[in-house]
């Protein structure tokens, strides 16, 4: 049993080989984010348990959790590995400071945990705000300097902002139903005027000289998914936020075909701070890649 009267310091390199565990669920998922051999991980994982003398993860489990003890070393873990971040960062005169205030409506958030989480460990002076709304919103907060950066579904009454990445539009519906073969079409979609999809999703109805109505409006996506997935409606997303929990209705539904959407950054007018523009770098650099 360790000595609890003189502990022995804990390695940073193993704890972040611990965190990385924990973040990613298991192993070799750490090992390919550490750049890592997967046994090299285990072995980090067995001294940090021998130091400790208890276990710090459940075995057994298709994902790794942490046990109890787990969790409390997790706390320890992520703020020590935070302030050798300051340290290092203070000693050669590279801290970074400030806040940064993004808008992202609430579809994308999806694919922002990854980024932020890495923008955050690597800059922990600067306080990240995220908003959550709608885009015409959003553009305009951030046009008004209310934030300092926006991602966005590009709008015809808000055009401007760098293109990320461009998905194609589908119909959704739910596995369990039939719903897009009643007449008239039930639709599942966002407040009138607010929504490029929506907007798409009648104009391409219209032309298909297809009857439609409205039969469930939110302005949160999970609210529309919560329709479609108990058959009251469909509705048009992108892919990535069907999920697993919806079913794809391609070109065999009788639907018409729906173009595809862009999603842009915008920034606030101005010099922006260096804090806004590492975030910005980054949201580039992972995003732009999808």
């Amino acid at each position: 049993m360790a000595d609890m009267t003189n502990p022995r310091p804990l390695d940073l390199v193993v704890l972040k080989t611990f965190v990385s565990v924990v973040e990613t669920g298991g192993f070799t998922a750490a090992a390919e984010q550490l750049h890592l051999a997967q046994s090299t991980v285990s072995a980090h994982m067995n001294r940090l348990e021998g130091l400790l003398d208890r276990p710090l993860l459940q075995r057994g489990r298709r994902t790794a959790s942490p046990t109890p003890a787990g969790e409390r070393l997790l706390a320890h873990a992520r703020e020590m590995l935070r302030q050798n971040t300051l340290a290092w960062q203070d000693v050669r005169n590279q801290r970074l400071d400030g806040v940064v205030r993004l808008g992202v409506p609430d579809d994308y958030v999806v694919y922002l945990p990854e980024v932020l989480a890495e923008f955050e460990a690597r800059f922990p002076g600067v306080a990240l705000e995220v908003r959550c709304g709608l885009s015409v919103d959003l553009v305009r907060d951030v046009k008004g300097g209310m934030l300092d950066l926006a991602v966005t579904t590009r709008q015809p009454r808000s055009p401007g902002g760098e293109v990320l990445w461009r998905e194609p539009m589908v119909w959704a519906g739910s596995p369990g139903h039939d719903t897009h073969v009643r007449t008239p079409l039930p639709l599942a979609v966002s407040q009138e005027g607010v929504c490029i999809f929506r907007e798409r999703a009648l104009a391409a109805l219209d032309a298909a000289g297809m009857s439609w109505r409205i039969a469930y409006t939110s302005a949160s996506l999970s609210g529309l998914r919560s329709a479609v997935r108990a058959g009251l409606a469909i509705t048009v997303l992108t892919p990535s936020m069907a999920g697993n929990e919806l079913r794809i209705l391609d070109s065999g539904s009788g639907l018409p075909e729906l173009p595809g959407t862009e999603i842009t950054l915008h920034r606030s007018p101005g010099r922006p701070s260096e804090a806004a523009r590492q975030l910005a770098l980054r949201l580039q650099e992972r995003l732009g890649a999808l």
